[in-house]
């Protein structure tokens, strides 16, 4: 058979059938594989799958983790870290790839990881979470301490042992795991749930905190490396001392907690004060406050003998007092006589004032005098009078020389009309109208029968002027 029949003869696939079989290929050969590489192009979608790309300096191979999967991971994938994944490849239809399904993801070694640790350490510095200017000062005496660590591991005992040791005080247990998947998310917690007790409350609020985990690797402590954490650290509004691992072991928590300490037995003892030395140290103020009173004490009363001698004697303090005293007793009698004499004389002056002759004397010049004066009165009233009489009878002679009624008196009339307005011309009179005309003795009434008569002889000049 040709060539070309035989290429004639073969099967024809649809695009899904050959997809379905690479893919079942791919699987069956590569079903569970371990693939070393660096993360990149990494993406958290919204449904919970995380994409990501591995690559070395010569290929990229694409990853997946499910949301299931991406939940239990024990290492939280970041761009740029170097990374192992486990899992199997398999085929994406879709858009003709394969990619790798990551299962389990672990760092590539322990320089990745102080790589991934320091460029946290970088990026949560940018952020300020490890400034020394939000750092708080611990409490001097703490009432209630709250140890935030494992309860059957040695680290209790030892702060329970120390605090015992220094100053027993109540502590407050908060159990986590300090090791594991799950430490990083407790220890946070815990945080947050000692700051969120209300002061007062059913169970008290702590003064401090410890956070403390004994020593270990690298990967051990790595919990207290964990981005929460070390954010609920920073954020805590209680102040809280870290004590993780020895004290060559340093963690990110150390740098966000307001104080570190190289051992939890440390922190213990930077926690509270030693009980004896208080004691010994209120004695040896208690004995300082003693001295001090009684050396001032003394002081005082040296002071008080030097002004008692320097000031000056009772006696001679009140005596220029005392000599003032009896100057002015003695100048008092003499002063008494004579406002006595002065008051005295002045009596005698008056009882010479109320004698009755005197009396007599001095009403009678008062008569003589009122006598004088009502004189005057009467004289002076009667010029006023008098002058008023002839300014009075001037007016009167005046207002009769200038009154219509003296010009009535020569034989003139006021003539009215109906509506009391005075009819100066002829002109101004209508026929038939109603006249009054008032004369000098009384008032008659006339009605007028005609116009004027208009006389065409020249107006003789009479020397009387108008009156109206």
């Amino acid at each position: 058979m040709s060539e070309p029949e035989r290429r004639a003869n073969l099967p024809e696939f649809s695009v899904s059938e050959i997809a379905a079989a690479l893919k079942r290929t791919v699987e069956g050969a590569f079903p569970f594989v371990r693939v070393r590489g660096e993360i990149s192009g990494l993406k958290f979608h919204s449904s919970g799958h995380v994409y990501f790309d591995l690559k070395d300096d010569k290929a990229v191979l694409n990853a997946v983790v499910w949301r299931g999967t991406a939940q239990t991971l024990k290492l939280r994938p970041e761009q740029g870290l170097e990374v192992v994944c486990t899992g199997r490849v398999s085929t994406y239809a879709g858009s003709s790839r394969y990619q790798l399904i990551v299962e389990q993801m672990e760092l590539a070694g322990l320089g990745a990881l102080m790589a991934m640790i320091e460029e946290r350490k970088k990026r949560l510095a940018a952020e300020g979470l490890f400034a020394e200017e939000r750092k708080k000062n611990l409490p001097f005496l703490p009432v209630i301490i709250g140890v935030i660590t494992s309860p059957t591991g040695a680290v209790i005992r030892d702060v329970m042992h120390r605090l015992d040791a220094r100053f027993p005080s109540r502590v407050l247990l908060w159990p986590v795991a300090v090791q594991g998947d799950r430490a990083a998310a407790e220890v946070a917690a815990a945080i947050h749930g000692f700051n969120a007790l209300a002061p007062g409350g059913v169970v008290p609020r702590p003064d401090l905190l410890i956070v403390a985990r004994g020593g270990g690797s690298i990967e051990d402590l790595m919990a207290f490396n964990e981005e929460i954490v070390v954010r609920a650290a920073a954020e805590s509004a209680i102040a809280l001392i870290s004590a993780v691992g020895h004290e060559t072991d340093t963690t990110l928590i150390d740098l966000a907690a307001d104080r570190r300490a190289p051992t939890p037995s440390a922190a213990a003892e930077m926690a509270v004060p030693v009980r004896t030395e208080l004691l010994a140290q209120t004695l040896d103020l208690e004995r300082r406050n003693l001295r001090c009173f009684t050396r001032g004490l003394d002081d005082r009363r040296r002071q008080l003998q030097t002004t008692v001698r320097i000031l000056p004697r009772v006696d001679q303090l009140f005596a220029p007092a005392r000599q003032r005293f009896d100057l002015a007793a003695e100048r008092l009698g003499s002063a008494l006589n004579q406002n006595l004499r002065e008051h005295r004389r002045l009596l005698i002056e008056a009882a010479v004032l109320l004698r009755p002759r005197g009396v007599t004397n001095r009403i009678e010049a008062g008569a003589e005098r009122v006598r004088a004066l009502a004189h005057r009165l009467v004289r002076c009233q009667s010029l006023a009078l008098r002058a008023r009489r002839d300014r009075l009878e001037s007016s009167a002679r005046l207002l009769d020389s200038v009154s219509h009624r003296s010009v009535l008196e020569r034989g003139f009339a006021l003539v009215r009309g109906a509506d009391g307005a005075i009819r100066r011309r002829a002109a101004a009179v209508v026929a038939g109208e109603a006249l009054s005309l008032t004369f000098a003795d009384s008032i008659i009434h006339a009605k007028a029968q005609g116009p004027a008569a208009r006389s065409s002889a020249p107006h003789r000049k009479t020397g009387q002027a108008d009156l109206f």
